[in-house]
């Protein structure tokens, strides 16, 4: 029995542990106002961080109680006050269009799903004193009354509509002389470009096929293979191997590339020269291997990320480049000829609109 009274007596004291964490509180700024003044309404809540907080909403120009309006409801802010605790609050701007002492129920705020109450508020609005004994103060409408006609009232409008009409029609010569002036069309190609190893074993290709390996010819043979090397060094390093010695190419690519291909692209430029200075004369086994080497040397020095698309723009003569400004400069007096006429218009339509009304 006494267990049992424990148990209920804890869980009531967590219960009221738990409603003690969630304060629910409604003030307002002004308890009383002039009819169709505004004053707010805020909630505030503090609970526990990252509770689920529901604050009532209203639409605009929706009534709390019969006579008081919404007229706006403003974000949720949200504040840490300390241990483990979090504010959370939402202002509603109000307003009432009749004078008289108005009840404000509670408002319902859910925390976690639960609901909680506010406390009711007051609201009074005031009426404005009106001396109705003083009928004579009070005066009709008036009729409508003739302006009489002002030059000075009308002058900025004119001369505006006549620099209008003005920068309309210089608008108008330039866009018609524009368009006799007919455009220079330049057509842009883009070229698909070989890059060095391509075209150097497109070259390569071009030997094997002829079947020079096995030529008698090895002069030629070998002038060919070591020109295909050149021009992909030139094309590749970007100096000129075209005009170079061997020993010179050798020279400069030491410094960058690997020793062992080196030395085989060495001893192809020295077989090359014997043959074509010395009349050497080689087996055929080693046509081939300089030419492996050759294929080689072209595929572990190559660069495949480049760019293969070339875009050629044509040349213009001056008479075409002196037509292509011409036009740039009458486009652009044209637009702001017509940005100024349009901007003048706006602003004697306004005038014109204020002057009538």
């Amino acid at each position: 029995m006494v267990k049992r009274f424990l148990i209920i007596v804890l869980v009531v004291v967590c219960s009221l542990a738990a409603m003690a964490q969630v304060d629910v509180e409604a003030r307002i700024d002004s308890l009383e106002m002039v009819i169709g003044q505004q004053t707010k309404i805020s909630l505030t809540v503090k609970t526990k961080e990252g509770s689920q907080v529901q604050f009532p909403t209203f639409k605009p120009q929706q009534m709390i109680t019969p006579g008081v309006e919404v007229v706006e409801t403003g974000p949720v802010v949200t504040s840490d006050v300390g241990n483990g605790l979090c504010s959370y609050q939402r202002s509603y701007t109000i307003t009432s269009f009749d004078g008289r002492l108005y009840y404000l129920p509670p408002f319902e705020v859910k925390v976690g799903g639960k609901a909680y109450k506010t406390k009711s508020l007051a609201l009074k609005v005031l009426d404005i004193p009106v001396d109705t004994t003083n009928v004579e103060k009070f005066f009709g409408p008036k009729d409508v009354q003739d302006n009489p006609f002002l030059w000075s009232d009308w002058s900025v409008v004119f001369w505006f509509s006549l620099l209008m009409l003005l920068t309309g029609a210089a608008t108008l010569y330039l866009y018609l002389r524009l368009r006799d002036n007919k455009p220079v069309v330049a057509h842009i190609r883009i070229v698909k470009r070989l890059l060095p190893h391509q075209k150097a074993m497109k070259r390569i290709e071009e030997i094997k096929a002829e079947k020079m390996v096995s030529s008698e010819n090895q002069k030629e043979y070998y002038t060919r293979l070591t020109e295909t090397l050149r021009k992909y060094i030139e094309e590749r390093y970007g100096f000129r191997a075209m005009e170079m010695t061997s020993s010179e190419i050798i020279d400069r690519l030491t410094e960058t590339q690997d020793r062992q291909a080196l030395d085989e692209l060495r001893a192809l430029f020295q077989t090359a020269d014997l043959v074509k200075f010395a009349k050497y004369s080689t087996l055929i086994n080693e046509n081939d291997m300089n030419l492996v080497n050759a294929i080689e040397f072209i595929n572990k020095t190559k660069l495949e990320n480049q760019q293969e698309e070339v875009v050629e723009k044509p040349q213009l003569t001056e008479e075409e480049e002196r037509s292509v400004k011409e036009r740039r400069v009458l486009k652009t007096t044209i637009w702001a000829f017509a940005a100024v006429s349009a901007a003048i218009m706006v602003y004697v339509v306004y005038s014109l609109y204020q002057l009538l009304t």
